[in-house]
């Protein structure tokens, strides 16, 4: 088994605190190297899961037409979303998705197993968290190879799923965007524009 020193600490602490949810305002017209592409999924099939299950698929979206159809519904949703924070002025000024603009769109799936999973027979949606697990480990390498990630979540699942020819044996568990960024803020946006403050381990340790 390999053991780490303390130069690879400090790059994978780095890896995480530089880590950034990208809206499309950010994202670059610049292709991702197909090997580079297959590190990353890579890197999410690497990822921990209830009984080994891997209960993970990715339909990679590549084609205008689909993207427009996606971002139409974002747009849908969205408007419903700034009738909850109406009384935010900030929220209609925020850049929250970048389906467009990005180089490719991920949709994340969870497939539930028909057979009984080591793990899951008491918590029934330890499944769906593994793919989460999945998630952050594309967001981390996609990080290191200095690409950026969008998670976009003003979107009816029922309806991106009709839009990819989805089945009811998947459930969606995030639309990401991927590309080239022209930065990388030193702190996340929210936190910058003061929507919410950022918790110290005091505040998350009970």
């Amino acid at each position: 088994m390999k053991e780490f020193n303390s130069k690879d600490i400090e790059v994978l602490k780095k890896i995480i605190k530089n880590r950034r949810d990208i809206r499309g305002n950010r994202f670059l017209d610049k292709p991702i190297n197909k090997e580079i592409l297959e590190d990353i999924l890579d890197a999410a099939n690497s990822a921990p899961s209830v009984g080994f299950s891997q209960p993970w698929k990715f339909i990679i979206i590549e084609d205008e037409e689909t993207k427009n159809r996606i971002y139409n519904n974002f747009i849908k949703e969205n408007n419903k979303a700034k009738k909850i924070f109406k009384d935010k002025e900030l929220y209609p000024k925020l850049k929250l998705e970048g389906i467009k603009e990005s180089f490719i769109n991920i949709a994340v799936f969870y497939e539930k197993n028909h057979k009984d999973i080591l793990g899951q027979t008491s918590q029934k949606r330890v499944g769906e968290y593994s793919v989460v697990c999945a998630i952050q480990n594309i967001w981390l390498m996609a990080r290191a190879y200095n690409i950026g990630l969008g998670w976009v979540s003003i979107l009816k699942p029922k309806k991106v799923k009709k839009i990819l020819g989805i089945g009811k044996d998947k459930k969606l568990i995030a639309y990401l965007t991927l590309g080239y960024v022209s930065e990388f803020l030193e702190e996340p946006e929210l936190l910058k524009l003061n929507w919410e403050k950022k918790k110290e381990l005091k505040d998350i340790v009970i």
